[in-house]
C-alpha cells in the first residue's frame, strides 16, 4: 500500500525559508521514477493550487508565483520529494500537499495529508 507522508511546514516570517519533504512509502523505485512528482498548495476558500512539479523524469516546472524562490528536488532511493522555500511571502500560506501521479503504472495518483506553511508579515 503505497502512502505519503509530508513533513517540514511551520511558522516563519516573511523572508524566511522552509523545507517541505514528501516520502512515498511502499512505492517501488521503478514506479517512483516514472511518476509525476508534484507539490500543491491550498488556502481555506480556494481551489488547490499546482506550485511546483518533476515531470517526464527530470524536467522541473514551477508556478510563476514561486519562481526564483522553491526549489523541487528528489532523492529517489529514499522516495522523496522535496520543496525548498525561500524568501517566503504571506501569500504563500497554506496547506501543501505533494502528489505523485502513477496512473501510468498503478493506474491511479496519490495525495499526502498535507503540512501546514503560515507565513507572517
Amino acid at each position: 500500500q503505497v502512502r505519503l507522508m509530508e513533513s517540514g511546514g511551520g511558522f516563519v516570517q516573511a523572508g524566511g525559508s522552509l523545507r517541505l519533504s514528501c516520502k512515498a512509502s511502499g512505492m517501488i523505485l521503478s514506479v517512483f521514477n516514472s511518476a509525476t512528482l508534484s507539490w500543491y498548495r491550498q488556502v481555506p476558500g480556494k481551489e488547490r493550487e499546482f506550485v511546483a512539479e518533476f515531470a517526464d523524469g527530470n524536467t522541473r516546472n514551477y508556478a510563476d508565483s514561486v519562481k526564483g524562490r522553491f526549489t523541487i528536488t528528489r532523492d529517489n532511493s529514499r522516495r522523496t520529494i522535496y520543496l525548498q522555500m525561500k524568501n517566503l511571502k504571506p501569500e504563500d500560506t497554506g496547506v501543501y500537499y505533494c502528489h505523485i501521479d502513477a496512473t501510468t503504472t498503478y493506474r491511479r495518483d496519490y495525495w499526502g495529508q498535507g503540512t501546514q506553511v503560515t507565513v507572517s508579515s
